[in-house]
């Protein structure tokens, strides 16, 4: 692609429950500092408790009408993907202009995001997912989904003991002694591990799935009981040591070793995924019908189409008696440090397209090609790919 001096726009987030902002007042400084000229939509901040005044101290543009920050803009910056913005009567895609590059958390295997990614793809917008950034050294630094995997891991674990309708630790009452909640925690990567130390913190008896003998190893560590099966390393273990997508007999396996695991806690805490691709399927309704009365199942993965096959995303619901949780948004519920993780993290990703004020995408490099998901007018982003056609 051909550099372009850079008008960056960000815009309040229109998703029901989203506090969160794609820019601080710190990174607006920054950006201008850079020769960037930052436009800010009135009151992005302030559902993270960033007001417009500092904004404007830190040399950014505040813009009351959307539209003319879609219009003026040639970069948008924003936390959550594209939706329609009933204010408007139009969706948000729609007020961008053609070739306006987008950065954003897109979470575009899920199911639920396929026609918004082909949208962007037909308005020939050139688009980011920041749930796709590698791991590896270089893109430490830009490594969103693992700051927001750490506020969703703690969030998860408070929201589903909010929701318990009874005591997390074992407690002495005046008619005896209650037991402690047992929580299961499916996947312990960032979000896994935080919610078993939450969940240890509260007082519950913690037990932890994970595929990867390291992820076992640090979910032990912190007192988790290692429960589940083993599975070959090499089917396993993927890029940056993230989990891979189990061929469909392993997930069966999986679902087999899971069963009694899942009836016998009081609270599933699910978070298995596989790094821009759909999220694996293995909590059943059989299962969920076999659960204790007033057990939760909060699917952390709903983002990216839900680890339980009767999540509904963004919503919570009852089945035999069991509450399973599909709200999406979870760190959009911690918005003042999320806000700032996150904020950070896209910087630091603008930084590296960024060059002499002009911005220039290398579909060489690692960490933008894992990330780019539209571009010419077409999808290059492989999980979206592969998730698509296994739809059909």
């Amino acid at each position: 692609m051909s550099s372009k001096e850079v008008v960056l726009g960000i815009p309040k987030e229109i998703m029901e429950g989203e506090k969160r902002v794609a820019a601080i007042p710190s990174t607006c400084k920054k950006y201008v500092e850079m020769g960037i000229k930052v436009l800010v939509e009135k009151s992005a901040g302030e559902g993270a408790l960033f007001g417009n005044e500092e904004y404007r101290i830190a040399g950014a543009e505040i813009i009351d009408d959307v539209e003319a920050l879609y219009d003026r803009a040639n970069v948008i910056l924003k936390v959550k993907e594209p939706l329609y913005n009933h204010q408007k009567n139009k969706h948000e895609i729609d007020m961008m202009k053609e070739n306006t590059v987008l950065i954003s958390f897109l979470h575009p295997a899920s199911p639920t995001n396929h026609e918004m990614v082909k949208k962007i793809r037909d308005r020939k917008i050139i688009s980011f997912t920041m749930d796709s950034i590698p791991r590896i050294t270089r893109a430490q630094k830009m490594d969103a989904l693992t700051s927001m995997s750490t506020v969703a891991g703690y969030k998860s674990a408070i929201m589903a003991a909010n929701c318990f309708p009874k005591f997390i630790p074992m407690t002495m009452t005046a008619i005896g002694m209650i037991e402690p909640a047992k929580f299961l925690i499916i996947g312990t990567g960032i979000v896994g591990l935080q919610a078993i130390a939450t969940a240890k913190r509260l007082g519950g008896v913690v037990s932890a799935v994970d595929i990867r003998p390291d992820a076992r190893e640090q979910a032990a560590s912190l007192g988790a009981k290692v429960v589940g099966f083993d599975v070959p390393p090499d089917l396993a273990i993927g890029e940056g040591g993230y989990a891979k997508a189990l061929p469909e007999e392993w997930l069966e396996r999986e679902k087999e070793a899971l069963a009694p695991l899942v009836k016998e806690s009081d609270i599933v805490i699910s978070a298995a995924l596989v790094p821009g691709e759909r999220a694996p399927i293995f909590i059943t309704r059989e299962m969920i019908a076999g659960m204790k009365k007033g057990s939760i199942i909060c699917d952390v993965a709903i983002d990216q189409g839900g680890n339980c096959n009767l999540t509904q995303h963004g919503k919570q619901i009852w089945e035999h008696d069991v509450l399973i949780s599909g709200i999406a948004n979870i760190p959009g519920r911690m918005p003042r440090d999320s806000t700032r993780l996150y904020a950070t993290n896209i910087s630091n990703f603008l930084d590296s397209l960024i060059k002499a004020k002009e911005l220039k995408i290398d579909q060489e490099d690692e960490i933008v090609k894992k990330a780019l998901v539209t571009i010419d007018g077409k999808i290059v982003h492989q999980g979206t790919l592969k998730a698509m056609a296994e739809v059909k």
